[in-house]
């Protein structure tokens, strides 16, 4: 009896290890949107309610676009950005002004999958088939910034779209969420312990290490929500790759949507797919849809941050998360849904890993030039002028 019941305990342990693990995802995915509230009553005291004057610097929309490229490929974690800057928004960032960062966040989350491709570097077949698979996510984001950002400076598309559903899923009325925001409720005690003890410093200091904070606590959450989530579905997300991928692109793209759900990386999942096509397992075309879909699965971590916010400034704090998932599911269905759109991509990742396995500096030179130089040349410009 007692050789049974010392047989059933590693069983139990192990029952419960899952389940203390899904425990420590939520409570990470809690103190991820205590982070955004820090982040935006940080900035309120920083800039004492005069957002708009502090970030007058920015509001070319070429230099927003800059800056979100930048932050999000030396960070490497566009939910990490986009988190941010959804708190930056509840803080008083204008829209108009958060809406090209998000676009940057896109453009430098790629740098991730296109560093894990050199460890191909050594094999000339294997590096340039892993090359071209993490070079297509570079030159879809790319044409989708070269696509929507003139439009949106032009016509606001996805601004206006993203307030009519903002002021929908709020209500337009008085834009509180204060009786419906639970989230919000919840986080509020933590946030304003947070705010009180900060308050010992003089304005605008005790902002500033208010967002600091913030800043800080998003990326141990995010880095662990990771961690954790890699542990309890990454083996799942690889039997669901393997079985959805080959059926066509529409399951690519809903197996790569789900699979960054998940584990909350689009860089996680779009970097799994580098050592398969290294192998040949998988032919660009099969892992192009896959890419996509992990673009409209990080939306995810932005929408959860924007629970965060309440009162006046929940609708723009919606709306910057709902630009996101707009931008990232309209350049799916309209640069995949375009055939010649849709070949640009590919076209472009082909010819780039095909010079690059002959020359292989030049892959360490475009990740240099692409992701650093030409971003802080611009910058650089910018500010001068």
């Amino acid at each position: 009896m007692t050789q049974a019941a010392n047989q059933l305990q590693p069983a139990t342990r192990n029952q419960k290890l899952p389940l203390l693990k899904w425990l420590g995802v939520i409570l990470l995915v809690y103190l991820l949107i205590v982070a955004v509230g820090m982040i935006g009553s940080g900035f309120k005291a920083a800039t004492g309610e005069r957002a708009e004057e502090l970030f007058a610097f920015a509001t070319n929309p070429f230099l927003g676009l800059i800056v979100g490229t930048v932050a999000t490929a030396l960070i490497q974690s566009s939910s990490t950005v986009t988190s941010i800057i959804v708190g930056l928004v509840a803080g008083g960032l204008p829209v108009m002004t958060a809406i090209p960062m998000v676009m940057g966040a896109n453009i430098g989350t790629t740098i991730t999958n296109t560093l894990v491709s050199l460890g191909h570097i050594t094999e000339k077949s294997e590096f340039k088939r892993a090359f071209a698979a993490a070079t297509v996510h570079d030159f879809f984001n790319l044409l989708s910034v070269v696509i929507f950002l003139p439009l949106e400076i032009l016509f606001h598309p996805l601004e206006r779209s993203a307030l009519f559903l903002a002021n929908t899923l709020v209500g337009g009325g008085s834009m509180s969420m204060k009786d419906l925001n639970v989230v919000g409720t919840v986080t509020k005690p933590v946030v304003n312990v947070a705010q009180q003890a900060t308050q010992i410093l003089p304005a605008p200091f005790d902002g500033i290490v208010l967002i600091f904070l913030g800043i800080g606590l998003i990326f141990l959450t995010i880095t662990f929500i990771g961690k954790l989530l890699k542990v309890l579905m990454v083996g799942r997300a690889k039997d669901i790759l393997h079985t959805a991928i080959g059926r066509g692109p529409i399951a690519g793209i809903l197996a790569g949507t789900l699979i960054t759900i998940l584990v909350q990386s689009s860089s996680t999942t779009t970097s799994l797919m580098v050592p398969l096509a290294g192998a040949g397992v998988f032919s660009l075309a099969q892992i192009y849809p896959f890419t996509l879909g992990a673009n409209i699965g990080t939306c995810v971590t932005a929408m959860l941050a924007a629970t965060a916010v309440s009162g006046a400034e929940a609708v723009p704090a919606l709306e910057i998360a709902m630009v996101h998932l707009l931008y990232n599911t309209l350049g799916v269905i309209l640069i995949y849904g375009v055939p010649f759109l849709c070949q640009l991509p590919i076209v472009g990742a082909e010819t780039l890993a095909a010079i690059a396995s002959e020359r292989k500096y030049l892959a360490f030179l475009y990740i240099l030039v692409v992701f650093f130089l030409v971003p802080g040349l611009l910058l650089g410009v910018t500010a001068l002028s």
